[in-house]
């Protein structure tokens, strides 16, 4: 049915644009990798939105997940 896609792109659009407000609010260490991130679940979104909402909503849970001081990228 193409309403209910319509209302699945709706949903992933808006929490598209939660994460992005997110991302700019970030400390300037952590946006650019934060956003780089955001923009691939983004481009996956117009191929596959599915998929891009399992991304979207992992990324999301990892942003209300304080990382450690002692976790560096290599962990």
């Amino acid at each position: 049915m193409a309403a209910d896609d319509r209302l699945e792109d709706d949903e992933l659009a808006r929490r598209l644009r939660e994460a992005h407000r997110r991302v700019r609010m970030l400390p300037a260490s952590e946006k650019q990798r934060q956003a780089r991130r955001y923009l691939a679940i983004c481009d996956l979104a117009k191929r596959d939105p599915e998929r891009a909402s399992a991304r979207l909503e992992a990324f999301l849970s990892a942003l209300d997940t304080p990382r450690n001081d002692e976790n560096t990228l290599g962990d």
